[in-house]
């Protein structure tokens, strides 16, 4: 009797120590799902086509910080280095949100990837995503702010340049009046009101062209030119001012190289660097205008014996309103817009200018452009100038 007692405490004992058994397995099972799910993070359905399908920088963090998903604009904006947020101020507002659960906007300043010094504008956005994840938009507002800042300086500028000739028409008008019984005065006067008014116009037409080449259909229409006749254009522009310093201007010979593009804004750009060489140069010195193709490349190269441009300014010679010779740009009537406008007409022509000089031994601009293959009669090929 007693040994069938201790038979079944036994069983009894062996059943709870197995269900005890199988009940931390259980346990261990289930705390090692979960710390499987926090290590290897699943993001939430649909979230993987949502970031392939934004143009602005998509991260998922989960509960550690941990970068466990990313658009391709994340990693080229260096907004993820190594699966880590590389700034911290896109970690703490991630945590911010954590403890608040409210959506947050801010406007960043933030480097350029984790070695770089430049810095880009973000307008960023963080919000929960479900109970364990934190999604991050970011777009780029680099370029906007930067064409803000362009415009207001544009608008500073002309401001500016506009406010001397205006002040000088109104001064002179007022001396004709006082000098009205004195013939010579008025003459003077008269001239230098001519002067005055004349660059106005300029002015006035060179801020309505770099309006015009700003524009998107600012080649809407490109036609099928001869680079030769468009370089003898613009050199016959230019001739007498140079005749009247005893300069001259030495063009190459005939290249056969054609382009697309507006024969109108190609003349200005390379009248423009023409006119600027002439200006620039001494009297009797000499001024050389050429035309070559290189793979599929046609090089416009305008070379002058000139004061030449420091180091400093050659990266500024295209901005707007600037000279690089103030008091001999004044004396010329230049209005510091006119390589900006050639800068705007070759890049507008899928092409691109690019400058040598140094001081006191001249200055070699050279227009680089596509060379344009003969038309076929393919239906919405640009129309041929059969003139040319």
């Amino acid at each position: 009797m007693q040994s069938t007692w201790l038979v079944l405490v036994s069983l009894a004992l062996g059943l709870g120590v197995g269900a005890g058994f199988m009940a931390l397995l259980q346990v261990a099972e289930h705390h090692g799902r979960r710390a499987a799910d926090v290590v290897n993070a699943v993001v939430p359905d649909g979230i993987d086509q949502m970031l392939d399908a934004l143009e602005s920088a998509g991260i998922v963090l989960d509960p550690s910080n941990n970068v466990i998903k990313t658009s391709a604009a994340a990693l080229t904006m260096g907004l993820v280095f190594k699966s880590q947020l590389v700034h911290a101020e896109l970690v703490e507002l991630a945590q911010l949100v954590r403890r608040t659960g409210e959506p947050i906007s801010k406007d960043l300043v933030l480097s350029r990837g984790p070695f770089s010094d430049g810095s880009l504008r973000y307008r960023v956005r963080l919000a929960r995503l479900g109970t364990r994840y934190v999604l991050i938009l970011a777009e780029d507002r680099t370029e906007s702010f930067r064409l803000d800042e362009v415009r207001r300086d544009f608008v500073a500028n002309i401001s500016h340049e506009l406010k001397t000739p205006i002040a000088s028409v109104g001064l002179l008008a007022e001396a004709l009046n006082q000098a009205a019984d004195e013939p010579a005065q008025v003459r003077r006067f008269a001239n230098r009101l001519t002067t005055e008014s004349a660059r106005l116009g300029r002015l006035t037409q060179e801020i309505i062209e770099l309006s015009r080449l700003q524009a998107k259909d600012a080649l809407a229409t490109p036609e099928y030119l001869n680079v030769d006749e468009i370089v003898a254009a613009a050199v016959d522009q230019s001739r007498v001012v140079a005749e009247a310093e005893h300069i001259t201007i030495a063009v190459g010979k005939k290249s056969g190289a054609h382009v697309y593009g507006d024969e109108k804004l190609l003349i200005v750009a390379v009248h423009n660097l023409v006119s600027n060489a002439v200006n620039y140069s001494q009297p009797g010195s000499r001024v050389g205008v050429g035309v070559r193709k290189h793979k599929h490349v046609i090089e416009i190269v305008v070379t002058d014996q000139g004061i030449g441009i420091a180091p400093n300014d050659i990266d500024r010679v295209f901005e707007r309103f600037f000279r690089v010779d103030q008091a001999r740009s004044r004396h010329t009537g230049g209005t510091g817009l006119g390589l900006s406008i050639v800068k705007h007409v070759v890049q507008n022509h899928g092409g691109d200018i690019r400058l040598w000089s140094q001081p006191g031994q001249g200055s070699t601009f050279t227009i680089r452009l596509p060379e344009a293959a003969k038309p076929s009669a393919v239906s919405g090929a640009p129309a041929a100038n059969t003139q040319r």
